[in-house]
């Protein structure tokens, strides 16, 4: 069940720099719960307007415009940009300054304030796209452990699913989100385009792909895997390797990701 912030005294001022998609569904499910979203800054005043209508802000296009009135400042936009924004925007000794990267340090904000912090969360987001914000995974870091206490108490008014990770953690959890979903979409697209240049529905693949993410829910994955390369079916194999014989980039991936199978170390167990 979606969490509801019900206690105007508990209400958060906000503004939100960046009007991207992270930007965009973090304003929109901090308005849903209550709390308030006083600016939007975006360099491109349009994309600012649109994100400040749906969440009753005012749309900024300059740094300097970011006034001090708001209690949290959360920084939703792309790594290279959060650098030069961590040095354009003005500093507020008092305030708390949030980034919502997933490999890069809090520290790029401490020169905004000595109260700093991180909201990231291993799920990819599309602007128009409708989520359940009660279940998105949200991992949180704060310069105290007061500020991360305010991080907390913010955002469990969102989400019932709230992790403790500092940026060494962090970041291997990044790079673990970018194996499972960059990596994993882009092996589905090149299974997609093998299907159509076949004349096959990708569409009938979709239960395979569901039960495949449903093994997370039974633990470790590596006994659970199955198919040619772990059976070591060697005629399957070179038979598929030959239906690939004309497209090298992707018999390549096939012949790397077949040797990883078939050499990767299970764990033991006592």
């Amino acid at each position: 069940m979606k969490k509801t912030n019900t206690s105007t005294d508990r209400a958060t001022t906000l503004s939100i720099v960046g009007s991207g998609n992270v930007a965009t569904h973090l304003a929109l499910a901090l308005h849903a719960t209550g709390h308030t979203i006083r600016q939007v800054l975006s360099r491109e005043f349009d994309h600012a307007a649109l994100l400040a209508r749906r969440v009753s802000a005012t749309p900024i296009d300059k740094p300097s415009r970011l006034d001090d009135k708001a209690d949290i400042y959360l920084l939703a936009v792309n790594d290279d940009a959060l650098y030069d924004l961590a040095l354009d925007l003005p500093s507020y000794a008092d305030k708390i300054f949030l980034h919502t990267s997933g490999s890069t340090p809090a520290t790029v904000l401490k020169r905004l304030s000595q109260n700093y912090g991180v909201v990231w969360s291993p799920q990819t987001f599309v602007r128009d796209l409708a989520m359940d914000y009660s279940r998105l995974p949200l991992c949180i870091e704060g310069s105290t452990p007061a500020v991360e206490a305010t991080i907390e108490q913010l955002f469990a008014s969102v989400s019932d699913n709230i992790h403790h990770l500092n940026f060494e953690q962090r970041r291997w959890a990044h790079l673990s989100a970018v194996f499972v979903n960059n990596f994993g979409n882009a092996i589905n697209a090149l299974a997609q385009e093998l299907a159509f240049s076949h004349g096959i529905e990708f569409s009938m693949l979709r239960t395979l792909a569901e039960s495949t993410v449903k093994k997370m829910d039974y633990g470790t994955l590596w006994p659970q895997q199955t198919g040619p390369a772990v059976r070591h079916d060697q005629k399957t194999i070179d038979a598929q390797r030959r239906l690939l014989a004309d497209n090298p980039r992707l018999l390549q991936l096939y012949d790397l990701m077949t040797d990883l199978i078939q050499h990767h170390q299970l764990p033991t167990t006592n």
